[in-house]
């Protein structure tokens, strides 16, 4: 997902980054299809309702009230002070990301993780695909701003780890910055903000055997 987070999500050991580590109670929770893609619509498009988000999703308004419900519960969104009349709600995703965490003893829990990372390449997959085929539309700024990369290595595996955790803190620094920012009309910026998705991988292949069927 955002899954630096929407990202933030990323599996690692390291402690010394804030995001806090769902449960296994959470992993439960969130491995929902529909769940996922609200969550995954309040990081893209920001606060909205559950009526607003049943109108995007063709579903109901009492069935996006429940999942929303649910993932309050586990602290993936909260409620947007501020927004809204009456008792209208507008949900958002709660600043500071989070990490999957070790892999869960919990056979429940770790077939929840599985679907989980499933679903984190199929948005990676969307999203690339989705910046490839429209880049030449966007503002000349923005498509020079952007990036593809790639870098084969030959590294041990403490290299490996070392080199993960400081891309993570680089990326833990600027995710900071973009908590921190309070939401204005792009008309009072002088620098208007934007959606901006990172993906990062570090995928030690040579560690596969040889006979993986991968």
């Amino acid at each position: 997902m955002d899954f630096f987070a929407k990202i933030g999500l990323h599996v690692t050991k390291s402690k010394s980054f804030s995001a806090r580590t769902l449960d296994a109670n959470a992993l439960k929770s969130f491995a929902h299809p529909l769940r996922l893609r609200i969550y995954e619509l309040l990081d893209e498009r920001g606060p909205a309702t559950a009526t607003g988000l049943a109108g995007l999703l063709g579903e109901n308004t009492g069935a996006t009230s429940y999942h929303l419900r649910e993932l309050a519960r586990h602290g993936m969104i909260e409620v947007a002070t501020g927004m809204g009349r009456g008792k209208e709600k507008y949900w958002r995703v709660v600043p500071g990301g989070f990490t999957y965490g070790e892999p869960p003893s919990d056979a429940e829990a770790a077939s929840a993780l599985e679907v989980l990372l499933d679903d984190l390449v199929r948005q990676r997959g969307t999203e690339l695909a989705r910046w490839r085929e429209g880049a030449s539309r966007a503002p000349a700024e923005w498509v020079e701003a952007s990036g593809f990369g790639r870098r084969s290595l030959r590294l041990t595996a403490e290299e490996t780890a070392e080199l993960r955790d400081q891309v993570l803190e680089v990326l833990e620094r600027y995710r900071t910055v973009s908590d921190h920012r309070e939401p204005e009309p792009a008309e009072g910026r002088d620098q208007p903000t934007g959606h901006v998705v990172i993906h990062f991988d570090v995928l030690p292949l040579g560690a596969l055997p040889e006979d993986d069927p991968a």
